[in-house]
């Protein structure tokens, strides 16, 4: 095997879930699409890869405008970013939702557990306690609600998350519009139909009408 090929890759769970917000085969094609980026993203390039829309369909079977959309849900996920050349594209990926290189050999067959796994243990687990994480994996599939129950947490947690940073923009967006909406006490709005189901009404406006035609007042007479 040639010593710059991949045995595997490092991948974690961490994205699987991520990408839950997608449906079905949204999520298969994203995973799709992340597997030929990661194809040559390599560490010691800093997870960066110079690449076209045609080396991805040719990797991946998808046709150019499926390719083109994973890659900008990806972007918008934060799970890579891109910046334009002038032969196309560099992508960088997100190396928090990959499990960290050691080692570019050949890779062996493991008889124990890697040193790591204690510590990725620990991060999945973390990451299933995360407020913002636990909401999106609960509901996912359903953005509107995920963006409605993120908007409850304090600004500053939002704005720390470093996962699903496009959620929380869009959850600070909402949050942020809704304080700035005036609302008004729904006693004030009951009563204010009651008036104005009271004056539209025709006997209520006669007997007022002969009220203010004979100068009474109906609150002197007890009426």
């Amino acid at each position: 095997m040639n010593i710059t090929t991949r045995g595997f890759l490092h991948v974690t769970y961490k994205l699987y879930h991520h990408l839950d917000i997608l449906n079905g085969e949204e999520k298969s094609t994203c995973l799709n699409v992340f597997l030929s980026v990661m194809k040559y993203a390599w560490k010691k390039n800093g997870y960066k890869a110079q690449l076209r829309h045609e080396t991805i369909a040719k990797d991946t079977g998808l046709c150019r405008s499926t390719v083109k959309t994973a890659l900008s849900k990806l972007s918008k996920l934060n799970i890579i970013s891109d910046i334009r050349g002038r032969s196309g594209k560099t992508y960088i990926v997100n190396d928090t939702f990959l499990k960290a290189e050691n080692t570019y050999d050949k890779p062996q067959i493991a008889k124990y557990s890697a040193p790591d796994s204690q510590l990725s243990a620990t991060l999945v687990e973390d990451n299933i306690h995360n407020n913002i994480s636990r909401i999106v994996k609960s509901l996912a599939g359903d953005r509107e609600k995920i963006i409605e129950e993120l908007s409850k947490l304090p600004i500053t947690e939002l704005q720390e998350d470093k996962t699903n940073v496009y959620l929380c923009k869009l959850a600070i967006e909402h949050k942020k519009d809704n304080e700035n909406k005036t609302y008004v006490d729904k006693d004030k709005i009951l009563n204010a139909l009651k008036s104005v189901r009271k004056n539209t009404n025709s006997r209520y406006k006669q007997k007022k009408e002969y009220y203010i035609r004979n100068g009474i007042k109906p609150w002197e007479n007890g009426r």
